[in-house]
């Protein structure tokens, strides 16, 4: 491929060469970028996609992947995450596993030319999930390394960008220039330029330099700049020239920097994720946000810093491994420790202010004050608690593991355990499971028999959200052995009432009915008015599927009752979710639908995306019984890709079997046959014999017309796994299927 790069640094001739002589995309698909750092592959790259804009009439994607960010690059499942947001695709309804989180994507550009932008990224893997299936889109990809392996299997073609050629580099030395000084001398441009390697990313940046100094002779800043590129010369073995020149131009800018510019600048560079608001910088420096604020607009006007958003800032990857050199060479460790404390203090102590309206019935921490020159936000509402936490939640991931990598083990512990409940309810679970671990080892080596039972319970929840029942089981029991060595009473009754659920998620019903009822005469003697009622609730759940349904709805009068003089919302969602079921099995259609509905709305207007999956199931199973067939199906399909990208197999399972029953009754048999094999499958892999059973009992009434003897084999299955079940619903249902299964013979 050809081109040229013009005098502002763009690469003119790369639309023709893609696009083809006939304004087709289809000439190729993929694209690959390849420069060394500061080369300027990312303007290019930018430039051109808005120059065509026209030629890609379903729009553009850009991500930048981070690949040689300091930090952690982007992932792949990540950036699917964005794209599918980006092309209409609900954030809760994106698929958690990658594999069809990838084809979600491809789906939805199938029909459309796009042109898809992947900025910096590392390595073939990176990238690869990423690239469109549809003929009509083209990628770019953009990256300092060849990432052969795209040119082979994926038949990319490979553009290699070197340094502009030397008239366009002193080109974009004048065009920046240009109106702030007295016109340099050609020679003089030539040799700047030189000083720069013909790099753009340095170009840009002296540039902005002698823009700042405009009665200063460029012959002075030009010896500035030698003096400085002969001490480089002198520390570096000259093996990468093109890198030194850059690093020469990074230090002659910041070295020009005012000291307290100059001091943010450097321990910017510590802020543990990769973009940052400005609260989390005036912590960082210790300084008042208006003061902050006219700092990093200093450093943005010196292109050391880029402003993404409103008081949002990052780093260009290179500025940021730069500053966290600098830091660590010019900071006293002492100063250093104590800038990152104050930022992790400040993510701490935000955080909790977030949990206070996200999670307000969980205890918070008993924290210490925050550090001195830190000052956490405090939000006036639950969604703008909910917008930081969603905004920041690389952040505070990150922060948990910087706390780890630097031997905090109490601000570990403590910022794993608040982020566990001020973490947006949207976010999947398992983003937390790794660094709850890290906090639970804290606590550990501190010895902290508090912290460790508190983060055993965060554990075991999490565990029980993605459907691994025995390590959840596993963490609230040794939770429990914890507050009982303890004497702590209030403890204990959580761990009850969470080994009660998991009790409940197998089906061991009376082990979960002796755990809740132990849970609630704990509660009731640390008048706990909040838990007594979710008792209330989890009792009532444990009666109804048992099928004892007078017991399930006195106790659904009174929790409801309970839950809303406490104006606890999530409990009442929960109870009308309970008196949703009951009201179908009592033929109230109209009314069980009317409270799933409203079930349904307070889980939407908490943004509680685990919450509406779940009673979106009820819902569906509501509309189906009153013959609303399509609202059913789109209830379950909503409620499956809920729980999909949350990682909830089991719930997912569970919306397929509603799929499933609903087409029964559409009369689409082999579909409904489709959906419930492929619940008996998820059901079984998860050692669920229960739910298997009552999906093999609608696989067997979807075959039986056509094949009665493969749901003879089905019902029969289906009460082998019933055996072990004596409650009376199980009874129930164990007859009905005996009865079915006898008719087959």
């Amino acid at each position: 491929m050809r081109g040229f790069v013009n005098r502002t640094g763009e690469f003119e001739e790369l639309n023709t060469v893609l696009i083809g002589e006939d304004g087709d995309p289809r000439v190729i698909s993929v694209c690959v970028i390849a420069g060394t750092a500061g080369v300027g592959k990312t303007s290019l790259a930018l430039r051109w996609a808005y120059q065509v804009r026209d030629r890609f009439p379903d729009g553009q994607l850009y991500i930048n992947l981070r690949g040689y960010d300091p930090g952690e690059p982007v992932t792949a499942q990540e950036a699917l995450h964005r794209f599918l947001v980006a092309l209409g695709v609900r954030a809760h309804s994106v698929p958690q596993d990658p594999d069809a989180a990838a084809a979600l994507y491809r789906s939805r550009l199938a029909d459309r030319r796009m042109l898809v932008v992947l900025d910096n990224a590392a390595t073939p893997d990176q990238v690869r999930p990423l690239l469109p299936g549809s003929a009509g889109c083209l990628t770019v990809v953009t990256s300092r390394n060849r990432l052969s392996s795209l040119a082979v299997r994926d038949g990319a073609h490979r553009l290699t960008l070197g340094t502009l050629p030397e008239p366009e580099a002193v080109a974009l030395l004048r065009a920046v220039t240009a109106g702030y000084r007295p016109e340099d001398d050609e020679d003089k441009l030539t040799e700047l330029a030189r000083l720069c390697a013909r790099l753009p990313l340095a170009l840009r940046i002296a540039a902005e330099r002698a823009v700042s100094y405009p009665h200063m002779r460029l012959d002075d800043l030009i010896a500035d700049l030698r003096d400085e590129s002969a001490l480089w010369d002198a520390l570096s073995t000259g093996d990468d020239e093109e890198a030194g020149a850059v690093r020469t131009v990074f230090a002659w800018s910041y070295r020009a920097l005012p000291e307290q510019t100059a001091r943010l600048f450097r321990l910017l560079g510590l802020h543990p994720g990769p973009e940052f608001g400005l609260h989390a910088a005036a912590a960082l420096a210790g300084l008042p946000p208006n003061r902050t604020r006219q700092l990093l607009d200093s450093l943005v006007g010196a292109h050391l810093l880029e402003q993404t958003a409103p008081d949002r800032y990052q780093f260009h990857d290179l500025l940021r491994a730069y500053a966290a050199d600098q830091a660590q060479q010019e900071e006293p460790p002492e100063e250093q420790q104590a800038a990152l404390r104050r930022v992790l203090d400040w993510y701490l102590h935000t955080a909790d202010a977030a949990q206070s309206w996200i999670n307000p019935a969980e205890a918070r921490l008993e924290l210490a004050p925050p550090a001195d020159g830190t000052h956490p936000l405090s939000f006036p509402d639950y969604n703008a608690a909910v917008d930081w936490s969603e905004r920041d939640h690389t952040n505070l991931l990150q922060a948990v593991r910087a706390a780890a990598s630097t031997g905090q083990d109490r601000l570990t512990w403590q910022l794993s355990a608040v982020l566990s409940n001020a973490q947006s309810p949207s976010a999947p679970v398992a983003d937390w499971l790794a660094v709850g671990r890290l906090g639970l080892a804290a606590a550990g080596r501190l010895g902290d028999r508090i912290a460790e039972g508190q983060l055993l319970t965060e554990l075991g929840m999490g565990y029980t959200r993605i459907n691994r029942l025995t390590e959840s089981l596993e963490c609230h029991r040794n939770a429990l052995a914890i507050w009982r060595e303890l004497g702590d009473r209030l403890g204990e009754a959580h761990s009850l009432n969470l080994i009660g659920l998991a009790h409940l998620r197998t089906r061991r019903l009376d082990d979960a009915a002796r755990h809740f009822e132990q849970a609630a005469a704990a509660f009731q003697e640390q008048d706990s008015a909040h838990w007594e009622a979710t008792m209330l609730s989890n009792l009532a759940s444990t009666h109804y599927h048992a099928g004892r349904l007078p017991e399930a709805a006195d106790a659904v009068r009174r929790a409801l009752a309970a839950h809303r003089s406490l104006d606890n919302q999530r409990g009442e969602g929960n109870v009308l979710r309970l008196m949703s079921d009951l009201q179908c099995e009592r033929g109230e259609v109209e009314e069980a639908m009317k409270s799933a509905q409203a079930a349904l709305d307070i889980a939407l207007g908490l943004r509680h995306h685990r919450l509406e999956g779940f009673w979106l199931i009820t819902l569906g199973n509501a509309q189906r019984a009153g013959g609303r067939f399509a609202d059913a199906l789109g209830s379950y399909h909503r409620s499956a890709t809920l729980h999909r990208r949350l990682g909830d197999r089991s719930r997912e399972a569970l919306a397929w079997h509603g799929a499933g029953e609903t087409y029964r009754h559409l009369g689409r048999r082999a579909e409904a046959a489709d959906f419930h094999r492929q619940a008996a499958a998820v059901h079984h892999e998860l050692g669920d014999a229960w739910h298997e059973a009552l999906a093999l009992d609608g696989l067997a009434t979807a075959l039986f017309d056509e094949d009665p003897e493969a749901a003879h084999r089905h019902w029969t299955e289906a009460l082998s796994l019933l055996s072990g079940y004596d409650d009376p619903r199980a009874v129930t249902v164990r007859d009905r299927i005996e009865l079915r299964a006898t008719e087959t013979n």
